[in-house]
């Protein structure tokens, strides 16, 4: 199939209360910034009538929705994956279909790319509606990210972003199952800036990310792109160790002195606790990279597709397009 100006990726899971406002704003904002373009949405194995509706919008507008429906949930960021290997804009979007990224924000993002930008991210210089806790907690990840993974990764971003062919052909080519699909677009590098804007809450319906699929994105994040945990598990050893020799010396010193070994019991009891609960949190460190180079040896596909609409031709020809 032919290139686009543009290309918008959407991917979707449970969402048919936004998807035809989000159609009408990317549709009335597309036309005007873009000679040609294509909307990709990706029904990640919905559950409600996300993929109905999506049917009944190609049906409506057959030159410029596209989409493709996996076979089960893979969760958003393989979702997003398939969304990027399917695009074939000249620029592509990355937007969440909850319409808190405002779609009318594309023109400005392609202002930018047209003055050279390869990446132009969307920043949140304020969020309706969110709490304090999820305020603070993304405040921190970021932060921590910066740290710990060295990798300059925008502050307040999500993947709201619009990237240059060679940027998405980049970010194609890495293959590791376990993804930061925002982590890995900023790995790649390129020239980019930010433009700032205000975060709406959701237009329908309900966020799909609870404090645990955001403890668990997070943790994939960092042991994804950083071994600093390892080292600090090494560090922490280390000092343990330092103080079990201390507390041996103390403890020879009082015994020299003729103090009975009766004494301290309470204190011996609890560096035992202490020590096993550290030990079992180091293992727990180590296992999750254990647990990701086993994934990576199985060599599954990231994702698979159980249909596409709107392609007479499909992108997935190669039989290591999924992998």
């Amino acid at each position: 199939m032919s290139e686009v100006d543009i290309s918008v990726v959407v991917p979707v899971f449970n969402e048919e209360g936004c998807l035809a406002e989000l159609h009408r704003r990317l549709t009335a904002v597309l036309r005007k910034v873009a000679g040609s373009y294509e909307m990709v949405f990706v029904d990640d194995g919905s559950r409600d009538g996300s993929l109905a509706l999506l049917r009944e919008l190609h049906a409506g507008d057959r030159e410029h929705v596209r989409v493709i429906s996996l076979s089960r949930n893979f969760g958003h960021e393989m979702a997003s994956t398939a969304g990027l290997r399917y695009a074939r804009g000249r620029a592509v979007v990355l937007i969440d279909a909850d319409l808190q990224d405002p779609p009318e924000l594309i023109p400005e993002l392609v202002a930018r790319w047209k003055e050279g930008y390869d990446l132009v991210y969307a920043q949140r210089a304020t969020r309706a509606r969110e709490t304090w806790l999820k305020r603070a907690t993304s405040f921190a990840f970021y932060r921590v990210m910066r740290r710990l993974a060295n990798l300059d990764l925008p502050r307040d971003t999500g993947d709201f972003r619009l990237m240059d062919r060679k940027v998405v052909d980049a970010f194609n080519r890495c293959s590791e199952r376990n993804r930061f699909v925002r982590g890995l677009i900023c790995w790649v590098g390129f020239r980019q800036t930010g433009v700032k804007f205000h975060r709406e809450p959701r237009f329908a319906g309900r966020t799909k990310y609870n404090y645990f699929k955001l403890t668990r994105l997070a943790i994939d994040s960092i042991v994804a792109f950083s071994i600093v945990p390892l080292r600090l598990a090494t560090l922490l050893g280390g000092v343990i160790g330092i103080g079990s020799f201390v507390m041996f010396l103390l403890v020879l010193l009082e015994k020299l002195r003729g103090l009975g070994p009766e004494r301290g019991y309470a204190l011996l009891g609890t560096g035992v606790l202490l020590l096993g609960s550290v030990q079992i949190f180091l293992l727990g460190i180590i296992g999750e990279y254990i647990g990701r180079i086993y994934q990576e040896t199985q060599r599954r596909p990231l994702f698979l597709v159980r249909e596409e609409i709107g392609y007479q031709e499909s992108p997935a020809a190669d039989p290591a397009f999924f992998m």
